[in-house]
């Protein structure tokens, strides 16, 4: 057959022109090659359609989590975070190690309490616009706290020979100038012995007025009294003890409590019985402080 007839007949008036002989419309033809070209470009993004149709099946497969804003506080700084709200506690810490600088197993994350790591954000409690707490040591620091006491023992070593004893320094030399409190408990050098059932009273700070110390073993603490008010310290918050014997006065110490970072922070007692100056700092520090 050299041609389609139309729907009229089948005479040589009713064939239609634009009919080829192999039955094409002469139209179709002439724009075959820009369908295949248009076929061929809407055949690239196969892969997308196929994830549109599997996101209907599967929505996890395309779908973005779920965000919460909150703003992370470390030291002085603040920092503003938008995370994925059921990603856990642990990559959190990731992420924030690489802002903060602190290493994950230095990290404390404070929420509602402590969070642990296994838990979701959404599980530990966070909520937009809400704080969580960062607790923990940058690399720098930690390098510096595990070199520092060796570092701070040889200082003190060097100098030692040169400084100045505590019953010499001016600042303590107003106190002791006032001689030894009627009322201090007797002092007996070269002599140990363990606290007494009762307070250390009769003793001065550096205000020279009267203090004693009371040793609170059963709630681990030690609390210091005044003629003001009583000071309830945690044992555990008192850094350090120095003590150095009073010049003409031995058997009494001058003690020095450190209560922050730094020996300013030192709460200064005299007139202190030096029998009981180590049962003081194994009570405070442990039997294992080594000076």
């Amino acid at each position: 057959m050299e041609y389609i007839a139309s729907e009229k007949g089948d005479s040589s008036e009713n064939r239609d022109p634009n009919l080829l002989a192999n039955g094409t419309s002469k139209s179709v033809a002439e724009n075959k090659p820009v369908v295949e070209s248009e076929k061929t470009h809407i055949e690239a993004p196969a892969e997308a359609a196929a994830c549109s149709s599997e996101t209907t099946e599967d929505t996890e497969l395309c779908e973005i989590p779920e965000q919460i804003e909150f703003t992370i506080v470390f030291n002085k700084a603040k920092h503003d975070i938008t995370f994925a709200y059921d990603a856990t506690v642990l990559d959190l810490k990731a992420h924030l190690e690489r802002i903060c600088g602190v290493p994950q197993s230095a990290q404390k994350l404070i929420i509602k309490g402590m969070a642990r790591d296994n838990m979701t954000l959404r599980q530990a409690g966070v909520v937009k616009g809400g704080k969580v707490m960062l607790v923990g040591s940058k690399m720098d620091d930690i390098l510096a706290m595990k070199s520092g006491p060796q570092e701070t023992l040889e200082e003190k070593a060097s100098s030692q020979s040169s400084k100045e004893p505590l019953c010499m320094q001016k600042i303590h030399r107003k106190v002791l100038d006032k001689g030894i409190p009627p009322d201090v408990m007797p002092g007996i050098k070269g002599v140990k012995e363990p606290l007494p059932p009762v307070p250390l009273s009769g003793m001065l700070n550096k205000h020279g007025g009267k203090v004693r110390l009371t040793f609170k073993h059963e709630q681990d603490q030690l609390w210091i009294g005044t003629k003001e008010r009583t000071e309830k310290l945690a044992m555990a918050s008192i850094k350090s003890i120095t003590s150095e014997p009073i010049k003409e006065h031995e058997e009494y110490h001058i003690m020095g409590l450190q209560l922050g970072p730094t020996e300013a922070s030192r709460y200064w007692v005299y007139w202190v019985p030096a029998q009981y100056i180590e049962a003081i700092k194994d009570a405070v520090l442990g039997v294992w402080q080594l000076f």
